[in-house]
């Protein structure tokens, strides 16, 4: 396998109110496709069935996001989300809660390798 990098995303999503971390990293990730239209496969003649596609998610509070949700968004590709500490909560000035920050890095590669015939498989 001869994996290669084609694109790199980065999104941010916000909880304002409800504290759901899970929103907030659906919301991250939809800022960082939202912005863009990616047609990698059609140009590189692969189905859109072929993209890998990894989601890194980074929030206060890992634990609290819900993987699956956040890989139902996305209608093709190979889906693997992780998520990691990071991101941030702000605390609000009445001690009413917190906002809540998830970033979100979405990596896209493809299996390039080449075939005898010297084509990519």
């Amino acid at each position: 396998m001869a994996i290669k990098r084609i694109a790199l995303e980065l999104g941010l999503g916000t909880s304002l109110r409800r504290h759901d971390y899970t929103q907030a990293a659906i919301r991250a990730v939809k800022d960082a496709l939202w912005h863009n239209s990616i047609s990698f496969a059609q140009a590189f003649g692969f189905p859109r069935e072929a993209m890998m596609i990894e989601v890194a998610l980074a929030s206060q509070q890992p634990d609290k996001i819900d993987i699956a949700a956040v890989a139902d968004i996305f209608p093709y590709g190979q889906v693997s989300v992780s998520s990691g500490f990071g991101g941030l909560d702000v605390p609000k000035p009445d001690d009413s809660g917190h906002t809540i920050m998830v970033n979100a890095a979405i990596i896209v590669s493809f299996d390039m390798e080449k075939t005898d015939a010297g084509e990519t498989a």
